[in-house]
């Protein structure tokens, strides 16, 4: 019920924006996974050219898939989805230019939660109930900066556990050094070497 509603709206906006069916047309009858790590869950993306399919149960093959965390996936949602896949946190796996394609599709076809909430209980409340959701997003943002912040630093001044940022460029630079020399003295134990063998 909850997939058919929100299959219904996505397509929605794809059939309103050009550039969505485009995509659309362009993914042909790709499919797309997305599985997400702790929870029994996998969510399946069909085009069929036109119109956008989502579905939990999908026995055939997938041209693309994508695996992480339900945060990792929050992320592929926000300003900069590319930083999920650049850290690692989501993986891709399949054809890594049908997935950049669903990822375009789904951005085109994105709804604009506040203009749905608009059509339901009027400009006015849905306004200030988007001015109070962004809010609180903006303050559970800045809660969980400080709180890493705090922690971080906890850890690296307080409890000495981990190191600072100086500290970590001292210990990688002994490190760097440290395997030049033990590159250098193994180039010139295999020199001694083969000087005793002749």
């Amino acid at each position: 019920m909850r997939l058919a509603l929100l299959e219904s709206l996505l397509n929605r906006h794809i059939a309103a924006s050009s550039e969505a069916r485009s995509l659309c047309r362009r993914l042909g009858t790709k499919t797309l996974a997305l599985h997400i790590q702790g929870l029994p869950l996998s969510l399946y993306f069909l085009v069929d050219g036109q119109r956008l399919q989502l579905t939990t149960d999908h026995g055939g093959s997938t041209d693309a898939s994508l695996s992480g965390s339900p945060l990792s996936f929050l992320r592929l949602m926000g300003q900069a989805p590319e930083g999920a896949v650049r850290t690692g946190s989501i993986q891709i796996n399949g054809d890594a230019e049908v997935a950049q394609t669903f990822s375009e599709l789904l951005r085109q076809a994105r709804p604009d939660l506040e203009e749905e909430l608009a059509r339901y209980i009027g400009d006015v409340a849905a306004h200030q109930i988007g001015n109070a959701a962004r809010s609180t997003l903006d303050f559970v943002q800045r809660s969980g900066r400080t709180l890493a912040q705090n922690v971080t630093e906890f850890l690296q001044e307080e409890g000495r556990d981990a190191p600072n940022r100086t500290e970590a460029d001292e210990l990688m630079t002994g490190v760097d050094r440290l395997r030049d020399d033990v590159d250098r003295l193994a180039a010139r134990l295999d020199q001694l070497e083969r000087q005793r063998l002749r």
